[in-house]
C-alpha cells in the first residue's frame, strides 16, 4: 500500500467500516518503511511490535462495537521534537536520553485518542535549528524527489515519510518555516496554523517560545484538515491556546472556492529570489488569474527583512535551552551551527528581546495593510533551490547560483506575526524538484487559507509523485 494514492479520509472510513483492518494498514506502513527508509533515513526510531499491538486493539474494539475515533488505525509518524509514549524523544541530539517517554505531547495524545497508531519518530536537525534535516544523532535525511537533495527542515523526516508514501499522516512543528519549507520541497500541501490553534501545552515549554506552532502534516490539504479537527482547541496547560472556532473545518471544505482576489508579493520587499523559482511562481499566479482570481501586486509588504528580530527571539530560546552547556565537554558534541545560535543568544539583553517583541507589533501592522488589498497574500515559500547533500551534510539553498542563508527568507516573519500560512506545490524546476507557493491569511482566518489551498489543488493538480520505488 502506497499512501500517496490513498486519501486519509477514505482509509479511515474503510477501517471504521471494517472493510480494511487497522492491522492491515499498519503492516503496510511498516513494510514500506522497511523498504524505503534505509535510503531516505526519515525515521530515527520505529517500533513495529508496539504499533501492531495498538492496531490489533483498535480492530478488537471494532469487532466488539467499542468506540473508535475518526482516525482509527491510521499510521502516524511523530517528529522527534515532541513526546510519544514508548519512544525516546531525542531532539536530534546525542546528548539526550534514550529512555522512552512516559506520555504523549498534547498533539500526539489527541491524535492517538482519535485512533492513530504511532509507528515511529521522524528525524529532525538538532533541536530543529535549521531548514535542512541532518543531525549528529541520525545523520542525513534525503528527499524522495531526489536522494542527493535535502527534504528541508526542520520537519524534514516527516515530509520525506509522507512524500514517499511511508505514512499517510505525520506531525510537524514550525518556528521559522519548519512545516512550510519541507512541505514545499517535498511537494506537499500544508499549513502553519495560527499560533495557539494546536496547543503547545504539557510539562515542557515550547522549544522556540512564542514562535512555535505544531500541527499535522499530510500530502493533501483535505487530509490535513480532517486531522486538524481533532487537534485544535484549548488546553489548560497552554495559556496561549485558542478556543475552537465554530463548526469542524472539514465540513466547511465542501464550500471551498478560489478567492475572487489575491495579493501577490514576489519579494515581500526585501527577498532576492532565484530567477527560475520566481518564474515558476509567476506562472502559477497567471494560472490563478486565468482560473478567475483577480491579482493585486504588492511590491513591498515589509520594508526590511525581519530576520534580525526573529533571530533574536530564536537565539534567546536556544540560549535558554542549551546555554548552560557552554564550557563543558558536552558542548563540543552539539552541531557547530547550533552552537553559534546558542552563543548569539547568550549575548542578548532583556531590552534586545523586548525590542524583538515590539517588532511583532510593527510587522503585523505592516502586514495588515497588505490585507486591505485582498484577503489572502501569496508569496514564494522558498527563495532558492532545494539544498544539495554534500559530504554527509546538507547545505543552504541556491539563489541564482550562490548558496545563501536567505533561501528561506519568506517564512520566518509569519511566525512573528502569527498569521496562518500554508504552502501548495505549483510546479517543478528543470531538475525535477517541487516548488511551493505560500498562501497567507488574515489574523486567525485559518479557514480561508485552508479553503483556498483546497481550491488551488484543483487548479495546479496533485497526481504527480516522486519516483522513489
Amino acid at each position: 500500500m502506497d499512501f500517496r494514492t490513498h486519501r486519509l479520509v477514505d482509509l479511515a472510513a474503510k477501517v471504521r467500516s471494517r472493510e480494511l483492518s487497522a492491522r492491515e494498514v499498519t503492516e503496510a506502513s511498516l513494510a514500506r518503511i522497511e523498504q524505503l527508509d534505509p535510503e531516505l533515513n526519515a525515521f530515527v526510531s520505529v517500533d513495529a511490535e508496539r504499533a501492531l499491538a495498538e492496531a490489533v486493539a483498535i480492530d478488537d474494539r471494532l469487532v466488539n462495537e467499542g468506540g473508535v475515533g475518526l482516525l482509527a488505525g491510521m499510521p502516524l509518524a511523530v517528529k522527534d521534537l515532541e513526546d510519544a509514549e514508548g519512544f525516546p524523544t531525542r531532539y536530534g541530539s546525542v546528548l539526550t536520553s534514550d529512555k522512552p517517554a512516559h506520555g504523549d505531547s498534547v498533539l500526539v495524545a489527541r491524535l492517538r485518542a482519535a485512533g492513530c497508531v504511532v509507528v515511529g519518530k521522524t528525524t529532525t536537525p538538532e533541536y530543529g535549528h535549521k531548514g535542512v534535516t541532518d543531525s549528529p544523532l541520525s545523520g542525513v535525511t534525503r528527499n524522495p524527489w531526489s536522494v542527493d537533495r535535502s527534504p528541508g527542515g526542520s520537519s524534514g523526516g516527516s515530509a520525506a515519510a509522507l512524500a514517499s508514501g511511508m505514512v499517510p499522516l505525520a506531525t510537524g512543528s514550525d518556528g521559522g518555516g519548519s512545516i512550510r519549507i519541507p512541505s514545499a520541497l517535498c511537494g506537499l500541501t500544508s499549513i502553519k496554523t495560527t499560533q495557539g490553534r494546536v496547543p503547545n501545552g504539557g510539562p515542557t515549554p515550547p522549544g522556540s517560545g512564542l514562535l512555535s506552532v505544531k500541527g499535522p502534516m499530510a500530502r493533501r490539504i483535505d487530509d490535513v484538515v480532517f486531522a486538524l479537527d481533532v487537534c485544535v482547541g484549548p488546553h489548560p496547560t497552554d495559556p496561549f491556546s485558542l478556543p475552537r472556532s465554530g463548526a469542524p473545518w472539514y465540513d466547511a471544505m465542501d464550500t471551498k472556492r478560489l478567492p475572487s482576489i489575491v495579493a501577490w508579493s514576489p519579494t515581500l520587499g526585501y527577498a532576492e529570489v532565484d530567477e527560475e523559482i520566481a518564474g515558476i511562481c509567476e506562472a502559477a499566479i497567471e494560472r490563478l488569474a486565468e482560473a478567475g482570481a483577480g491579482v493585486e501586486v504588492v511590491d513591498e509588504v515589509w520594508p526590511a527583512d525581519p530576520a534580525a528580530p526573529w533571530y533574536t527571539m530564536w537565539a534567546a530560546s536556544r540560549a535558554r535551552t542549551q546555554g548552560h552547556l557552554i564550557g563543558t565537554p558536552e558542548y563540543e558534541q552539539i552541531s557547530e551551527s547550533l552552537r553559534g545560535q546558542i552563543e548569539a543568544g547568550m549575548g542578548l539583553s532583556a531590552a534586545d528581546l523586548a525590542r524583538s517583541i515590539d517588532a511583532v507589533h510593527e510587522l503585523n501592522l505592516q502586514l495588515d495593510a497588505a490585507f486591505e488589498r485582498a484577503p489572502l497574500l501569496l508569496t514564494p515559500v522558498c527563495a532558492g533551490h532545494t539544498p544539495v547533500i554534500d559530504e554527509g551534510a546538507s547545505r543552504y539553498g541556491v539563489v541564482n547560483g550562490i548558496e545563501v542563508p536567505g533561501w528561506v527568507a519568506f517564512t520566518y516573519g509569519l511566525n512573528m506575526t502569527r498569521n496562518p500560512a500554508g504552502t501548495i506545490n505549483v510546479g517543478y524546476t528543470a531538475d525535477g524538484m517541487p516548488v511551493g507557493l505560500q498562501v497567507i491569511g488574515r489574523q486567525r482566518d485559518d479557514l480561508a487559507v485552508l479553503q483556498a489551498l483546497s481550491a488551488m489543488e484543483d487548479v495546479f493538480g496533485t497526481d504527480r509523485v516522486a519516483e522513489i520505488d
